[in-house]
């Protein structure tokens, strides 16, 4: 392996100048990660700022030095992107910015106009804009409200103007220290209120009474309507995993369902990304171009080949809208558009510029999108197996068949087989930390449920996908989806036997996020470069594997409204308060611990070092390290716990002076969201969600909920 030297390093920087700009979206994407990462709001000349040194050093290495300094060259390229990066979150958060839900509202009168409707076995989600809200003024209604309408509903359509009965509340902060933040996820998308309705809604306006609602509206709609045919026409888990693959509605396979899916790693095939929009794109094609070649009057006079590739691009384009262009969605047409054009001009296709470049657009229109998993699997899949497949066609050797078609055709399911296989294994092993650090959970057997299954996926059902999109003009739609079902169930046979294998699922405790930041950046370092010095790119990874092992679980957990409890035992075993309130807090601390199942309080429970006793007045928790904490329901007990504690928490607001070293009470708990604390021989540490987000714009304020006591400490 290569040494490094100055001038070594100068010579390697050198030699790989076509691969430098691949590098532009890795610089936008750290820049980004620095305005995330920030614990207040950086000011807008900040990334200009940066672009402007990197400006300025760029002109004085031309006017300057009059040369090519690989070290000036380097500096000049990470201020220029990383300024750029911080520059396009920056734009972002402030175009966004709009009102959210002051206090919780409801019961009340909710008013809307529907942008999208998600279909569920039961119910439907939809997105309401421009609504009005009984009781609240105009300047403090939000743009979009998120809703779930629960039983039976009536035939409600995207654009149709509803009137319900709701309840509405801000986004929920995350239930954790480093948990998935859903008030940032909420602010980008414009969401400012999410609650659920009571009873029916009330169809006040069609779209067709009141207006179009544009080519977004429209899509929606047809979305919708497909949804609706494809499910009448196949009930069932069958019905709801077509309507997955053709029209992106996830929400319409039911729980079960679901759960087998994820626990055999077939997730992948609900998210309509770079395979379905591909194999979408490569029916139309292959099959436009052989119905052209076969007629001689086009065949021999014309590229049918170039018509075919300008057909699969409008066809995948139309496909990402039905489907709702989604981040993976809009990836994958762009790469897959860039292909085909390629096709038409006579260039390659798939290569890692291209990937360089679609990254580089996404990040700069949505930035906040290199935060959540989506981004993350889809580009580092794509990365990896671009850069594999650059090495296996770099050593391919040229491979003659005999004159035996029966050899001929089993080589060739043999290659395409292990092409499966390869892809399958490149992808898992590239996605496996994202999915560990986002989901705490690993699919052991997902390389052979992806054997079965994408073949399946590949060869029958999407092949009968897109002749039902073709058929359903003419009302003919029911023949190519009774074809698709014995797919799609084989599908579900996979995913079904797969999942209830013993061990099919690993739980994983959360990753800390330097072990992601290290893991990523060895596999860009062992993907973007091509010469020896690209292997140094697996200790980073190693490193970032290797932090799972550092994670330390906290020994308690309470969360933000004071209804959850949890402790940590010495064998590590999670115990709470309750197991009916805070359930999503509780499956969220549990996965992020990769734990299944928890325990509840017990009277006088003892496990080993770690004592823990609780009555109808609260509890008593000795740590390991000899360190008392007491939860106090009731103001009596809290009388006693402050003189005799190393930590009080209250689940009331505390009035009267408490001489512990450490209080939590409801109005900390109220203002600083979850807290996580470790206890140690060396005394208390804390974590709250407040102090791990610090004072962003998403970061709502509790100031409408606060409680009307005012706690005295000493």
């Amino acid at each position: 392996m290569t040494r490094f030297t100055h001038d070594g390093l100068a010579d390697l920087i050198l030699q790989e100048r076509d691969r430098w700009a691949l590098w532009l979206p890795v610089g936008i994407g750290v820049g980004i990660c620095l305005y995330f990462s920030a614990a207040s709001e950086p000011p807008l000349w900040l990334g200009p700022s940066i672009v402007t040194m990197g400006g300025i050093l760029l002109w004085s290495r031309h006017r300057i030095f009059r040369g090519t300094i690989p070290e000036i060259t380097v500096m000049v390229s990470i201020l220029l992107t990383v300024g750029t990066g911080i520059t396009a979150a920056k734009i972002r958060t402030i175009s966004v910015a709009a009102p959210v839900l002051p206090h919780d509202v409801g019961p009340t009168t909710i008013t809307g106009r529907i942008k999208t409707v998600e279909t569920f076995p039961v119910g439907a989600r939809v997105i309401l804009i421009h609504p009005s809200i009984a009781g609240l003024q105009p300047f403090q209604t939000p743009v979009k409200i998120s809703l779930r309408l629960r039983g039976r509903q009536p035939d409600i359509w995207p654009g149709d103007w509803i009137q319900v009965r709701g309840k509405l509340s801000a986004p929920s902060p995350p239930v954790a220290p480093g948990a998935f933040d859903f008030q940032r996820q909420a602010y980008f998308r414009e969401i400012g209120a999410v609650g659920f309705g009571f009873g029916a809604a009330k169809v006040i306006a069609s779209a067709e009474q009141s207006g179009g609602t544009g080519i977004s509206g429209l899509f929606a709609r047809l979305r919708h309507r497909l949804s609706i045919e494809i499910i009448r026409t196949l009930p069932g888990a069958s019905g709801g995993l077509a309507a997955a693959l053709m029209t992106g509605q996830k929400r319409a396979v039911d729980d079960q369902t679901l759960q087998q899916i994820r626990d055999a790693g077939l997730a992948h095939l609900l998210s309509i990304s770079g395979l379905h929009v591909g194999l979408v794109a490569g029916v139309l094609f292959s099959g436009l171009r052989l119905l052209l070649s076969v007629i001689p009057a086009i065949g021999l006079r014309y590229s049918v080949k170039k018509w075919a590739a300008g057909t699969a691009i409008v066809g995948a384009f139309c496909y990402a809208l039905i489907a709702g262009a989604t981040l993976p969605t809009q990836r994958a047409f762009l790469m897959l558009g860039l292909a085909m054009f390629a096709v038409i001009v006579d260039r390659r296709g798939i290569s890692m510029r291209s990937l360089a470049w679609v990254a580089s657009a996404v990040l700069l229109v949505q930035p906040e999108s290199l935060m959540g998993p989506s981004f993350q699997m889809s580009f580092a899949a794509v990365m990896a197996l671009i850069a594999t497949y650059e090495i296996v066609t770099g050593h391919r050797t040229t491979w003659k068949p005999g004159h035996n078609r029966r050899r001929t055709l089993f080589h060739r399911a043999a290659l395409y087989i292990a092409g499966v296989g390869l892809t399958t294994l490149v992808a898992g092993l590239a996605t496996t930390p994202y999915s560990a650090f986002h989901f705490n959970r690993f699919a052991d057997y997902s390389l052979l449920a992806n054997l079965l299954a994408v073949p399946i996926t590949a060869l029958w059902v999407m092949p009968f996908a897109v002749l039902a999109f073709v058929l359903m003009p003419f009302g003919l739609h029911g023949l190519a989806l009774g074809g698709m079902r014995l797919g799609l169930d084989g599908v579900l046979l996979v995913a079904s036997t797969v999942s209830r294998w013993p061990g099919s699922v690993t739980l994983m405790p959360a990753m800390p996020d330097w072990g992601l930041v290290a893991i990523s950046a060895g596999l860009i370092w062992l993907c973007l470069w091509q010469k020896p010095w690209r292997l140094y790119g697996i200790m980073p990874i190693m490193a970032g594997i290797g932090s799972v092992y550092f994670t330390v679980l906290p020994d308690v957990l309470i969360d933000g409204k004071g209804q959850l409890v949890a402790v940590v035992s010495d064998n590590g075993t999670m115990r709470f308060s309750s197991l009916t309130s805070g359930k999503f807090a509780r499956e969220t601390w549990l996965r992020r611990a990769g734990q299944g199942t928890g325990l509840t309080f017990t009277q006088n429970q003892v496990t080993g070092q770690v004592h823990l006793a609780c009555d109808l007045s609260g509890c008593l928790y000795i740590s390991k390290s000899g360190q008392r904490l007491a939860i106090a329901k009731t103001p009596d007990a809290l009388l006693e716990d402050c003189w005799n504690v190393d930590v009080v928490v209250s689940l009331l607001p505390i009035q009267q002076s408490c001489p512990a070293p450490v209080v939590i009470d409801r109005f900390d708990l109220w203002r600083n969201g979850t807290y996580a604390l470790w206890m140690t021989e060396n005394g208390v540490k804390i974590r709250t969600t407040r102090d791990e987000r610090g004072h962003r714009p998403w970061v709502q304020s509790p100031r409408a909920r606060r409680p009307t006591a005012n706690r005295k400490r000493s």
